[in-house]
């Protein structure tokens, strides 16, 4: 009996996961692209250092130990190794990435750009280098290299709320869930996601960038949650959650503050705020017994609506982006 009701209860979860997102949309099972950037074969063959084997802030002692040339001679050379160590000179990264991507993602400078799997990117609005203020966006699923313009919008109202004074990055450097299907009522995905989040981090810290206030859509709150007890940031703000694998802020394991928003009319407040045998997420952050700061976004409409020009919520996130508030 036991047995039937926690199949019962797992069945329940699905159901409430899928069922409760506005009907069911067909997700496929994807494979997170991990590991060494692509061209490391080569790279190592040219006896450099194994990236797998350096954390950023090796990388940005390796770097420091070449000269200008021999930098740039590597970008030419190994462009889709250098463009994607966390811990390389952002400049030289760009340098890179632009040789791989020859424009493709338009204004932005591409720090990243991962063509694996479905592709992955991260693409910086401003100044990451001399900014006083850094923001970076982690976006939920059915993102990519191929579908980023709504995280990139994202990014750039969010710098043009800031007056153009935070450097924002759009980050779509995980493989994020397709559609609503038992990839997004997982953690499997994010797991990876956050691994590889905390080295971006890292990343940033390695070359001396101002340590970043995190935004969380969606799935992408699943990643913060599982990176947050690791993760180098002075704020962790989540909206439309479904959960972050944790019963609330203590269990996050973090220092920076917690913020939290969801609008009344994001679907996502229909989700089950749960978690049993690996299915949901558990608590909602937005619930006062969880522990976060509530952000207002009682203006913005439906899931994606949290950055729309004029919203209290784009305002928050503005302020707490600068460090306007305590």
């Amino acid at each position: 009996m036991r047995r039937i009701s926690r199949t019962l209860i797992t069945a329940a979860v699905v159901a409430g996961v899928i069922a409760g997102t506005a009907g069911w949309a067909s997700g496929n099972s994807q494979e997170a692209v991990t590991g060494a950037p692509a061209g490391t074969v080569a790279w190592r063959a040219a006896g450099l250092p194994d990236p797998e084997r350096m954390d950023p802030a090796e990388v940005a002692r390796f770097f420091a130990g070449l000269s200008p040339v021999r930098q740039r001679e590597l970008a030419r050379r190994h462009p889709t190794v250098v463009g994607n160590l966390d811990g390389a000179p952002l400049e030289l990264r760009y340098e890179a990435n632009a040789r791989s991507t020859r424009g493709e993602f338009g204004g932005a400078r591409v720090l990243a750009h991962d063509p694996r799997g479905r592709g992955q990117v991260a693409l910086v609005y401003g100044d990451l280098a001399r900014a006083e203020h850094v923001a970076v966006i982690v976006p939920g699923s059915d993102v990519d290299a191929d579908r980023v313009r709504p995280l990139a919008d994202m990014a750039t109202e969010l710098r043009r709320a800031t007056g153009g004074r935070t450097a924002v990055v759009a980050w779509a450097g995980y493989t994020t869930p397709v559609g609503v299907g038992l990839d997004a009522a997982t953690g499997r995905l994010a797991e990876a996601g956050a691994d590889r989040l905390t080295r971006f981090t890292d990343g940033l810290a390695a070359v001396g960038a101002a340590e970043p206030s995190v935004f969380c859509h969606s799935y992408g709150s699943v990643v913060c949650g599982l990176a947050a007890h690791q993760l180098k940031a002075k704020d962790l703000v989540v909206f439309g959650s479904p959960g972050m694998r944790a019963e609330n802020v203590s269990e996050l394991g973090t220092s920076a503050r917690v913020w939290a928003a969801k609008d009344p009319t994001d679907w996502i407040d229909r989700v089950p705020n749960v978690e049993f045998a690996g299915l949901g997420h558990g608590a909602d952050p937005t619930d006062p017994a969880f522990g976060a700061r509530r952000i207002p976004a009682g203006d913005a409409a439906g899931h994606g609506g949290y950055f729309a020009p004029g919203t209290a919520s784009l305002r928050a996130f503005a302020a707490i982006a600068e460090g306007d508030v305590r």
